[in-house]
């Protein structure tokens, strides 16, 4: 038979519709970023992340660890049950994952695993965005995508600086002794995070500085160990408030013209029970073989840098920090302990490379994965390695086979320039190349000068009692030897409480004395440094030449005999260079002779004699000329009454 005209319609099966995944859970594709080491938004799937599911609002929790036999997450919203939420496992990673409906932001919570062998440990969560105020040691679920920036003209700013030509005078601070309330909510009295940002920008305004670097944020149980031993690498200390709170201060900062850099613990972690240590019953975090993942002289454990999970959590963490909080910089720590095997070890304590070597082979992979993807996706952003050793081409690229920092701080100078610094002066004649050798070297790195809170604690003395001589004496130096170092090339850190002289030894459980800056000395030698800070930051000659030769000349190098330095700094176009002349005794120079290159104009713009410097406030002409009189090698020179522990600054 023929067909019809009309013909049935095929009735298409109705497709079902696939159920909507949230975005914070743990995919196919994720897991597989992670097992490559390559998830750098890992942090929005691990931890725990206000979510819907099916209509209902609640929270997402995922933890990888592939050692565990059951996870549970128990916290407020159960009662802390041991047993009522189980979380599924998912493979091939060993991460566990539950939705728990009605879990509300703030919630206390932790995860209870239980190990092969069926212990119980109670873990806080790798990945929280909060944790609770020590003592307790539970996590807190957060939101951290609500905040309003309105630093993006910084940001924008930001991206199109180079680094090495900009100033950085760096103010490095501890939040919790900053300053104190007397009378505080509670008997710590920390400023909060909102508090600090009102008054540290105040006071960086004004004496010039322009970063600050803030000491122990990342969360950490122990207030004596400085933030260095951290529990809680994605949550900033509940010490001070909030993570919104926290994304204030920066916010503040930015907008005043006020970069931040943060310390980041990347080379150890504690062995605290609710910890990374041991975190599924076994090594997970850190190397299985302790002579590779333990520190003996600190008791803490070492991040095993072969497993890209943990790489993975690093690197992420590394950009959680710029990205997610605008910070402008990580000074690392400890580098030179991530880098060699041998690191504080005796032998037996440690395990040879493969190729019988004690160079960390995967740690120095890290950095250079680290460094070129944070640097890469952030331009004008900094990374600051504290390496204390002479490890080559820690700021060179990674394609130079460098482990590609931006910068390194400066030990080496800081170890020669506060040895020379203790001398009594009658013996610095037979020290004077401490204080040269250093430019043998300046250009073989990009360096920041620093005297860090390291030079200031634990009987090592603060700055000024460093300083030989009696009460005058100890100021006089302390003037001279600023001087010397906001002249040298290089980047700049100070520690808090250091210039304005505080005399007590740092400790992270005062505040720093701001009562001395009532005593004349004290706010004299303040007023000083603030006129050093000032001077660099609106001079370019002293900044953006600091990495190649063409920005600094010694005029006399070797005038041991009267333990004198001078020398210039040139900016880029050759206008306004500085003379820099520092004697470091107390005697008197009536008529000091010094070479110059051109026949010109050199005028006086800072005087450490001034009288609001503490000086004699003798009047001295404002311009010197040069005559044609051969000096230092050089064709002219000008003379110059250069007082006891004297410091004349000169503009050419």
């Amino acid at each position: 038979m023929g067909e019809t005209k009309k013909q049935k319609k095929k009735v298409q099966p109705k497709e079902k519709k696939r159920p909507e995944i949230p975005s914070c859970f743990v995919t196919d594709m994720d897991q597989y970023l992670f097992g490559q080491g390559n998830h750098y938004d890992i942090f929005r799937k691990l931890g725990a992340h206000p979510a819907k599911d099916k209509g209902k609002k609640g929270v997402y929790f995922a933890v990888w660890a592939p050692h565990a036999w059951k996870v549970h997450v128990i916290g407020e919203f159960n009662s802390w049950n041991l047993e009522s939420h189980e979380m599924k496992r998912l493979e091939p990673l060993g991460i566990y994952e539950l939705f728990v409906p009605g879990v509300e932001t703030g919630s206390l919570y932790k995860y209870l695993i239980e190990t092969e062998d069926h212990r119980l440990l109670y873990k806080a969560d790798p990945y929280a965005l909060q944790a609770e105020q020590r003592p307790g040691t539970a996590s807190r679920v957060a939101d951290i995508s609500g905040f309003r920036w309105s630093d993006s003209a910084w940001l924008e700013k930001r991206k199109q600086k180079n680094t090495k030509e900009m100033p950085m005078s760096i103010y490095e601070v501890h939040p919790g002794s900053w300053k104190k309330h007397p009378h505080g909510p509670d008997e710590d009295g920390f400023y909060s995070y909102r508090e600090l940002a009102h008054s540290l920008t105040e006071y960086v305004k004004e004496m010039g500085y322009t970063h600050v670097e803030l000491m122990g944020i990342a969360e950490h149980p122990f207030d004596g160990s400085w933030g260095y031993q951290v529990t809680g690498y994605y949550a900033p200390t509940s010490r001070y408030g909030t993570p919104q709170d926290f994304m204030y201060l920066i916010n503040y900062l930015h907008k005043n013209k006020i970069g931040v850099i943060l310390d980041w613990v990347p080379a150890h972690f504690p062995r605290d029970a609710h910890g990374l240590a041991d975190f599924d019953g076994q090594a997970l975090y850190e190397y299985p073989d302790p002579r590779k993942g333990e520190h003996p002289d600190w008791g803490t454990k070492i991040f095993n840098y072969e497993m890209n999970e943990v790489k993975n959590f690093l690197i992420a963490n590394a950009l959680f920090w710029v990205e997610e909080y605008h910070v402008d910089g990580l000074r690392v720590d400890a580098v030179a302990s991530m880098l060699y095997l041998d690191y504080g070890k005796q032998d037996g304590q440690w395990a040879a490379n493969k190729y019988g070597g004690n160079k960390n082979l995967e740690a120095i992979e890290f950095f250079k994965h680290l460094n070129s993807c944070l640097l890469g996706r952030n331009p004008g952003v900094m990374m600051i390695a504290e390496e204390s050793t002479a490890w080559p081409k820690v700021t060179d690229k990674a394609e130079n086979d460098g482990l590609g920092f931006s910068f390194k701080w400066n030990m080496g100078w800081m170890n020669d320039f506060l040895e020379y610094m203790k001398l009594d002066p009658y013996f610095r004649s037979g020290a004077h190349n401490m204080m040269t050798f250093a430019m043998t070297y300046a250009y073989s790195e990009n360096y920041i000068l620093v005297l860090s809170h390291d030079e200031v604690v634990h009987l090592k003395c603060s700055m000024i009692n460093k300083m030989p001589g009696l009460y005058d004496d100890k100021f006089a130096n302390l003037k001279v030897g600023y001087s010397f170092m906001m002249g040298h090339p290089g980047k700049k850190l100070l520690f808090m409480g250091q210039d304005f002289a505080q005399f007590q030894e740092w400790s992270e459980a005062r505040e720093l004395d701001w009562y001395l800056l009532g005593e004349e000395k004290h706010q004299q030698l303040q007023n000083y440094v603030k006129a050093l800070l000032h001077l660099y930051r609106k001079t370019p000659c002293l900044y953006e030449q600091d990495t190649i030769p063409a920005g600094f000349q010694w005029i006399n190098a070797n005038d041991n005999c009267r333990s004198i330095f001078s020398f210039m700094r040139f900016g880029k176009n050759g206008k306004k260079n500085l003379l820099f002349v520092c004697n470091f005794t107390p005697m008197e120079r009536e008529d000091y002779r010094m070479g110059v290159p051109r026949r010109k104009q050199y005028k006086l713009v800072l005087d450490s004699d001034a009288a609001e410097f503490g000086g004699s406030g003798r009047e001295k002409p404002l311009v010197y000329k040069a005559e044609k009189s051969e000096c230092d090698g050089l064709p002219y020179s000008i003379g110059y009454h250069l007082p006891p522990y004297g410091v004349a600054v000169f503009e050419f």
